[in-house]
């Protein structure tokens, strides 16, 4: 019986001319337990060596220069007497295979080589030859005693019964069964008796004319080339007793004596564990492991037998990709098991969105792709594209914990956007990036400005990873100035980028791309490194210390080592840590509560300063707001851009502004631009300002020049010495403005006059008004709609409407519901206006003073 450690000591050489290839297969070989291994690349000692050593195995390469594997043949056949050259050739010419079997290789091998191939031959080689040996010792035996055939079987039969293979022998004429070993009847649940009264068509040893042909091939092959042949090695499915099938690996020899029946011997091993292996392995080569979808190989290859079809049928094909919004939120909070589990379902549930005909696959991570064929058109690719998002509607259950997702795809379609595999699932995948990019939870079908927009962006990405590197990075500090004092009180660190050929690039641009990539974690230690050393250079010159502001991405502050790298830069640099303020959003704050308070924490011990970024845009819990050790809150650009005329604005930013000053936190509007915006927060106490109105972000060097300069904010408009009583007159009749103001000039009132809403605003937000008068019929907004708005942002002024328009509906409405304090009719009397205007102030100072607020719905309206 031949064992494994026969096999594992068997002597292999390794002939090559290509040193890389001679490594490979020693690396192979010594890995798999082999341990007589040699090798040469020099075939003229092949020869010399095996009729030395005798190897049991000589892997040939068939083309070296000096001498060929061919030429290596001729040379061994002398050296063999029973004509079995032990020879696998390896060649990467498969039409090479017939000659080399011809000129005595026992089996054949192509270029590049399967490792897995490769050993199993090999393998299968060595058994062979040691098994040949022991058949070729056990003829010398058995032809000592051919004339006793009892004696001879018998003797046979405890051979045959050593090894765990089956083993039948068949009289080559009759085809008959003359006798099994103890292997076959295991294998095929037969006792011996059983076994041997059946026909070998019966077992699946092949028909009797495959098995005459069997026998003349090898005798033929014995009588031109010798008595003794390899066997040749071929794969049936062997029929059990109860029928079931048994795939087995067999070769064939024939046994031929002096005067004797030849004997046809055949050996089977079974090969089912080895051909599932295959089965799995050739499965998992196309198929994805997790979901059981076709992986990326099989779906492009589904892909291209698609568009084949398509070409001959003039069918289109609909490509969606498919990729999970948000998916790595919830793989990071529950972990790797819990997103494979949500895959698993997820990828049931698109299966189901499809018919039988059309092909789903996983591309990778949270990706997939959808195939859709026959006469599926652009809105067939839509009501699929609405099934796939509608799938995603009801919550996943991950053991216990509910999981809502959402998922952006890509729609590409053959012929029109691309007639290639590659190119078509490129531009879904395009696509799939333009719907994210438009807010998720949608679908876009791809355009050929697609691909420029693509290109630009791995451009941009690239030189982004080199600008670190480069130094082309750099940062502008923007003041930031008290309100209570009109000097400045700080500044915020802002990234430029100073690339090569293009010049100056703003943050927009080239921000979400670090965010993207991950760069702005590496960006953002750089960022807070630099900061700090302007900081300590300030602080050593005439500008003395100033405080600067760094903003902290979400994905800095969750991925990164934020406590460590503000350490190393303040030790760095020598920096008081009260100068320096961090900058985070809401989302940031609320990705990990109870990490954020203990870091913040941490930092807060040092001294640093903590401010929340655009606070009021993000999701940010007020029962954590005030768990968190923050200093100032810092009112975003999209309230204080209209806070001036739109009542919602403007309800939002005092909102924020009184919730800080209770949480003892200040606070800071940014992108303030206007002289209006500054008064208005200014009178409504916010803390501090930042915007073009005061400067735009500058160089490190112009900063410190404005703060050694002493720049300050202009004194608020309304000075002691100004009149108490003002009056706001707003229509688009210049003569109008003009008269009115002649006419109340004389009382001592201070007069504003607008000629538009918008103007009106303004004023409003620079001076303290009591009482307005207003046209009612103006372009782009009415006199009852400018002061409806009026009513909600300063509810304390006294409200009147000035016009010649009969229409009164929607006046009487406007006062009813206590927009309008009066309505006067034009032409007006002179005195009798003055009159009424004097009225008004009193009734404003006689409410203001007792508290009331004027102009309450329900008031009587009154026309004059």
């Amino acid at each position: 019986m031949i064992s494994q450690h026969d096999i594992l000591q068997a002597r292999i050489l390794i002939v090559d001319d290509q040193p890389v290839n001679v490594e490979l297969l020693e690396y192979l070989l010594a890995s798999s337990g082999y341990t007589a291994v040699s090798a040469t690349t020099d075939p003229r000692q092949v020869a010399p060596w095996h009729a030395e050593r005798r190897y049991d195995l000589i892997i040939l390469d068939l083309h070296m220069p000096g001498l060929s594997g061919f030429g290596v043949m001729e040379q061994l056949k002398p050296l063999e007497s029973d004509g079995y050259l032990p020879v696998l050739v390896v060649t990467a010419e498969p039409e090479q295979k017939l000659a080399a079997l011809a000129a005595g290789a026992r089996d054949f091998v192509s270029k590049p080589f399967d490792p897995v191939e490769v050993l199993t031959r090999i393998r299968n080689m060595l058994e062979v030859r040691l098994l040949h040996r022991e058949v070729v010792q056990y003829n010398s035996r058995l032809e000592q005693t051919v004339r006793q055939r009892t004696a001879e079987l018998q003797r046979f039969r405890s051979a045959l019964d050593a090894t765990a293979d089956a083993i039948f022998l068949l009289d080559a004429a009759s085809l008959a069964l003359l006798d099994a070993n103890e292997g076959a009847c295991r294998m095929l649940g037969y006792g011996r008796a059983e076994l041997l009264a059946l026909a070998p068509q019966r077992l699946g040893l092949g028909t009797a004319e495959a098995l005459r042909g069997q026998a003349a091939r090898l005798a033929d092959y014995a009588a031109c080339i010798g008595p003794a042949r390899a066997p040749e090695l071929a794969e049936l499915e062997l029929t059990r007793q109860d029928l079931a099938l048994v795939p087995v690996e067999i070769y064939w020899q024939l046994q031929q004596g002096d005067g004797a029946a030849a004997v046809l011997l055949g050996v089977a091993r079974d090969i089912g564990e080895r051909r599932q292996a295959r089965e799995r392995l050739a499965h998992m080569a196309r198929y994805d492991s997790l979901t059981g979808l076709p992986n990326r190989s099989l779906f492009y290859q589904t892909l291209s037998e698609a568009i084949e079809l398509a070409q001959d049928k003039g069918w289109r094909i609909v490509v969606l990709f498919i990729a999970l919004d948000r998916f790595k939120n919830i793989n990071d909070s529950l972990g790797p098991g819990q997103g494979d589990e949500l895959l698993r379902q997820f990828s049931n549930r698109l299966v189901q969105c499809v018919r039988l005909r059309d092909t789903v696959g996983r591309l990778g991570g949270d990706e997939f792709a959808l195939i859709l064929t026959m006469t599926r058109d652009q809105q067939d690719a839509v009501y699929v594209a609405n099934e796939v998002r509608e799938a995603l509607r009801a919550p996943f259950d991950l053991h216990g914990h509910a999981a809502a997702l959402t998922a952006s795809i890509g729609i590409a379609m053959y012929p029109d956007d691309a007639t290639d595999p590659e190119t078509l699932v490129r531009n879904a995948d395009t696509a799939m990036a333009r719907a994210k990019q438009a807010g998720r939870d949608g679908y876009r079908f791809f355009t050929a400005g697609m691909n420029v927009q693509v290109l630009a962006r791995l451009d941009l990405e690239m030189a982004l990873r080199r600008a670190l590197d480069n130094d082309e990075l750099l940062l502008y500090y923007q003041p930031k100035v008290n309100l209570h004092t009109g000097r400045v009180a700080g500044a915020e660190a802002l990234l430029r980028w100073q690339r090569p050929g293009y010049g100056m690039v703003f943050p927009a641009e080239f921000v979400p791309v670090l965010e993207d990539t991950g760069l702005i974690v590496r960006v953002g230690a750089w960022i807070i490194d630099t900061a700090c050393r302007q900081i300590a250079a300030w602080a050593r010159s005439p500008v003395g210390p100033v405080h600067v502001a760094v903003n902290v991405s979400s994905r800095q502050f969750v991925e990164g080592d934020l406590e460590r790298e503000v350490r190393q830069a303040l030790d760095k640099h020598k920096v008081p840590a009260e100068l320096l303020e961090l900058e985070l959003t809401e989302t940031a704050l609320m990705s990990n509560a109870e990490r954020t308070i203990v870091v913040l924490g941490n930092l807060k011990a040092l001294g640093i300063k903590v401010a929340i970024d655009d606070f009021g845009t993000g999701y940010s819990s007020l029962a954590y707001l005030q768990r968190f050790p923050i200093d100032k809150l810092k009112i975003d650009i999209a309230f204080v851009r209209d806070i001036t005329t739109n009542p919602n604005d403007a309800a939002i930013a005092l909102a924020i502004i009184s919730m800080a000053h209770s949480l003892k936190l200040r606070v800071i509007a940014e992108g303030v631009e206007t002289r209006p915006q500054l008064e208005y927060l200014r009178r409504n106490r916010c803390d501090e300002i930042q915007g073009y109105y005061f400067s735009r972000p500058l160089p490190a060097g112009e900063m410190g020049q404005l703060v050694e300069a002493g720049k300050c904010l202009p004194a608020g408009p309304d000075a002691p010495a100004q009149p108490a009583q003002t009056l706001l007159i707003v229509d688009d009749d210049i003569n109008v403005l003009a008269a009115l103001h002649r006419l109340f000039r004389r009382d001592g009132y201070q007069i504003l006059t607008a000629a538009t809403p918008a103007e009106g605003f303004q004023l409003l937000a620079l001076h303290a008004v009591q009482v307005i008068v207003c046209d009612q019929r103006m372009p782009i907004m009415s006199g009852t709609e400018f002061l409806s708005k009026v009513k909600e942002m300063y509810p304390d002024t006294i409200r009147i409407i000035l016009s010649g328009y009969t229409g009164l509906e929607a006046v009487l409405d406007s006062i009813n519901r206590g927009a309008i304090y009066r309505f006067y009719t034009k032409p007006w009397d002179d005195t009798q206006l003055r009159d009424n205007i004097r009225l008004a102030f009193h009734h404003y100072w006689l409410m203001h003073g007792s508290g009331r607020r004027v102009g309450q719905p329900g008031e009587d309206a009154t026309a004059l």
